[in-house]
């Protein structure tokens, strides 16, 4: 695959591999922290969406997760037995049900980010804090550029 950028192949292969790991480490933290949680990883990347998103349906979610309709099916399943959402009829449509998140699903959110921020705030605590706003600037004008 050709690229259309002027930049040095090993400056664009080493800023792969370092987001690539530094994505790896995220994940491995995430999963050790959500242990102590009574939800899964796939779980909780569902809460996010109904926490960003508002209430979505089935259909919906599954197409955000890029999971089947069934495994979604059975994932609320298991997080409405837990507590964390409850399906509602839709007041339009009474066809049309809704996963709604619960008090106790935004409360696992919240828990965990703040975990999550607080291992990346030891983390970032052995940089000088220029470099942490310039690490911040550059990692949101990547952000930006892949998001257009």
């Amino acid at each position: 695959m050709e690229t259309k950028s002027s930049l040095p192949q090993g400056l664009v292969m080493e800023i792969e591999r370092f987001v690539r790991e530094i994505s790896v480490v995220i994940k491995r933290k995430g999963r050790e922290i959500l242990n102590e949680f009574p939800i899964t990883p796939p779980q909780f990347t569902a809460l996010l969406w109904l926490n960003e998103q508002g209430d979505m349906t089935i259909g919906e979610l599954s197409q955000k997760m890029f999971l089947a309709c069934s495994t979604m099916t059975d994932l609320v399943d298991r997080m409405e037995k837990n507590g964390v959402v409850e399906r509602v009829r839709d007041e339009k449509d009474r066809r049309v049900v809704r996963i709604h998140l619960l008090d106790k699903g935004t409360s696992i959110i919240m828990e965990v980010m703040e975990a999550r921020q607080n291992y990346l705030s030891e983390m970032l605590s052995h940089l000088p804090e220029d470099e942490v706003k310039e690490m911040a600037k550059h990692l949101g004008t990547l952000h930006r550029e892949m998001h257009q």
